[in-house]
């Protein structure tokens, strides 16, 4: 094989790897595409590429000041993962989907947006969960969140008076 041929071969694999990782990038967008018009959003938002965050956190019901955040560099990372956690929060799904998001979104979004998630707003984890641990009274099945003065148990109760 001359160096002719082999350069050939090398862009053959260069051009089909390129539409691959373009077909890859058309599935993520088309998820969320979709995964927008879920939570009441315009789809076509999710092809704006600052524009797609700011409704990602109007969908989870966090400040337009966030947008700082995710354009800072280093500190982006730590809010994107956050972010994605919210959404699929707001989605009822757990932080396993969360991971797939981070690692997979080119499967996880369209699985988000085709499939049978529903979305329950902003609130949905703290709905689900009893907060984020802002207020650590405000869960009833806190097992540290029992009153003082409980009489459920027999040995707390007084002796009968005489």
């Amino acid at each position: 094989m001359n160096e002719y041929e082999s350069s050939g071969v090398a862009a053959g694999i260069g051009v089909v790897g390129g539409i691959i990782y373009l077909a890859v990038i058309v599935i993520a967008i088309i998820g969320m595409w979709k995964t927008f018009e879920k939570a009441g959003k315009p789809g076509w938002a999710a092809i704006i590429p600052i524009y797609n965050l700011i409704i990602l956190l109007e969908i989870v019901g966090k400040p337009i000041i966030w947008i700082l955040w995710l354009i800072i560099p280093c500190v982006n990372i730590v809010f994107a993962i956050w972010l994605y956690n919210l959404v699929s929060k707001s989605f009822g799904k757990s932080e396993g989907f969360t991971v797939g998001l981070v690692i997979l979104p080119f499967i996880f979004w369209p699985i988000l947006g085709f499939g049978d998630a529903k979305y329950l707003g902003p609130s949905a984890a703290e709905a689900q969960n009893g907060g984020f641990g802002n207020n650590p009274f405000n869960n009833p099945n806190n097992p540290f969140n029992k009153p003082f003065d409980n009489q459920n148990n027999p040995n707390d109760t007084p002796p009968p008076a005489v």
